[in-house]
């Protein structure tokens, strides 16, 4: 008898957790994903900041899964869903296409940003959602204090950042370490006094999610960082040399980045449109909050779906993932899974290298002992030992020097031709 197949589509924590929760299962699991790596995404913006290599954060599929045997990994694009043949239309990487069989498909594709009808300001304002973003970004950052040297430093030296949770405020604090101690000595002819970062969102407080102790202590981390927090201010228009609030305020930015609304994958109206499943006025899929499904034999998970309204964030889809592989399991078995019940493990933000905030259950952590509770989730949910201890190393390098290990721009300076154009002879 075949065994059966598992398809899973996106390789984020809810699709990775599904296919190693079926190490030990009697299952082919296939693999599909854009990108040949995962990603751990609340890392992400200390790749921007030069303060981790993008290796360290992103491990390759094929190395994580390479003592699975029943797992397999392909490279591509999903266009679609056929769910009466039960297949997986793929563009595959050498551009050709392919149909993937499916017994069972897991979808976790994941979300995208969102300029909420104004797509024109990521020119100006660009996301920060996978890891070429974030490469780019970190060049981009790099580049403007190049800039400052022999331009106008308080022009160059000028950063917004769009998005008061999470992302927003460990991003803010990272660039305002990063300028004011990673980069001190190396920019002689800087001013740090130039520098001017502002973290501004239509919100009224920063890190909504949490309590607001914790907001308040976090705004006031910032603001000694020389953060100025702009709350309550909407964004009516961004362009190259800054950004203007609905209220009319200006504020000058020659780099601008974008950490606000997200939207699920536009794989979520694909499958609803496949299955006949509902979407959620943020685009996510309505699953069976029981087991996580959209029909008996197709799942979705992850911040593309909507199980009782769960944050998007990594825990959640963990443990979406986890829980689908164990109904995969118990069906091959004859029986029955347990319904799925999530376990709240709380929220957290890091604001500099020695302070974090952390909002669990009733613990309201900050400080020393909040960074101490930020550094041990992070590091238990990374995947691989290995960036594990390097992730460690740069950690405590940087808390102990102030320095970081990746201020690297990729693309190199090239000359401009200013040879003049003849008329012809």
């Amino acid at each position: 008898m075949a065994k059966q197949r598992v398809v899973v589509v996106g390789g984020g924590f809810g699709g990775l957790s599904v296919v190693r929760g079926l190490r030990r299962a009697d299952v082919d699991v296939t693999l599909i994903d854009r990108a040949n790596h995962h990603l751990f995404q609340p890392l992400l913006y200390q790749v921007a900041t030069a303060l981790l290599p993008a290796g360290d954060i992103a491990p390759a599929f094929r190395a994580i899964l390479r003592k699975q045997d029943n797992a397999h990994v392909l490279l591509g694009e999903v266009t679609g869903f056929d769910t009466e043949k039960q297949l997986v239309d793929v563009d595959l990487a050498d551009g050709t296409a392919h149909r993937v069989p499916y017994d069972t498909l897991v979808v976790a594709a994941g979300a995208r940003d969102s300029y909420f009808g104004h797509d024109e300001w990521a020119e100006h304002a660009p996301p920060m959602k996978t890891l070429e973003q974030a490469v780019t970004l970190r060049s981009r950052l790099l580049r403007a204090f190049e800039h400052a040297v022999t331009g106008d430093p308080k022009e160059w030296l000028s950063f917004a950042v769009i998005g008061a949770g999470p992302t927003g405020v460990e991003l803010a604090g990272q660039l305002a370490d990063l300028a004011r101690r990673a980069l001190k000595g190396q920019f002689r002819g800087i001013d740090p006094r130039d520098l001017r970062i502002t973290l501004l969102d239509a919100v009224p407080h920063v890190l909504p999610p949490f309590s607001e102790p914790l907001r308040k202590h976090a705004r006031a981390k910032l603001e000694q960082l020389g953060v100025t927090v702009m709350t309550g201010a909407m964004v009516a228009a961004i362009d190259e040399h800054g950004l203007t609030t609905k209220d009319g305020d200006r504020v000058e930015a020659r780099t601008i980045i974008w950490a606000a609304g997200v939207q699920a994958s536009p794989l979520s109206r694909k499958l609803a449109e496949a299955t006949g499943a509902e979407l959620d006025r943020k685009g996510r899929v309505v699953v069976n909050p029981a087991d996580c499904s959209v029909t008996p034999n197709i799942f979705a998970i992850g911040d593309m779906a909507n199980l009782n309204d769960l944050p998007g964030i990594a825990e959640p889809a963990l443990q979406e993932g986890h829980h689908v592989a164990r109904v995969i399991k118990a069906r091959l078995a004859g029986t029955a899974a347990k319904p799925f019940k999530y376990l709240d493990l709380g929220t957290m933000a890091t604001i500099s290298p020695g302070d974090a905030v952390a909002d669990i259950k009733k613990l309201r952590l900050k400080g020393l002992i909040g960074k101490a509770a930020w550094a041990g989730v992070h590091i238990a949910f990374l995947v691989g030992w290995r960036n594990r201890a390097a992730v460690l190393a740069n950690w405590g390098w940087n808390l102990l020097t102030g320095r970081r290990t990746q201020p690297i721009i990729l693309e190199t300076v090239q000359a401009v031709d200013r040879q003049p154009r003849g008329s012809g002879s």
